[in-house]
């Protein structure tokens, strides 16, 4: 290959490097400088000052819970192919039928065991 067959890619390249280093530069030229006076920079809201930490610490639940959301989202997405092709497996004679059943039973037996372990009770 020749070193021209390359020059779109160095110019993409030299773009974004470009573009990134005038998005870094307006930044810094045009951006909020150090603090100088912390009480004027506090948090105020309704004429009181605002008090207490300012991001308020979450429980482990909340992250266990939501991770447990992702998994079987994750997993109900890979359901979403199988049922557009399901009609050209059957046309062509390719079992699928008992490969998806075991994803869902082992989707099944997850769901199960984390009831059991108490991961999705809120209230504990």
């Amino acid at each position: 290959m020749s070193a021209a067959a390359y020059l779109p890619f160095l110019y993409q390249a030299v773009l974004a490097a470009g573009i990134g280093a005038v998005i870094i530069g307006a930044s810094h030229l045009l951006g909020q400088r150090a603090p100088k006076n912390r009480i004027k920079d506090t948090a105020y809201e309704c004429g009181v000052a605002g008090g207490g930490l300012v991001h308020a610490r979450f429980a482990v639940k909340f992250y266990v819970t939501a991770l447990l959301f992702i998994l079987f989202d994750i997993e109900v997405i890979f359901l979403i192919p199988w049922t557009f092709v399901y009609r050209e497996f059957l046309a062509n004679q390719i079992p699928i039928l008992l490969p998806m059943l075991f994803f869902l039973g082992l989707l099944v037996l997850g769901l199960v065991y984390e009831a059991r372990k108490g991961a999705l009770d809120w209230e504990r």
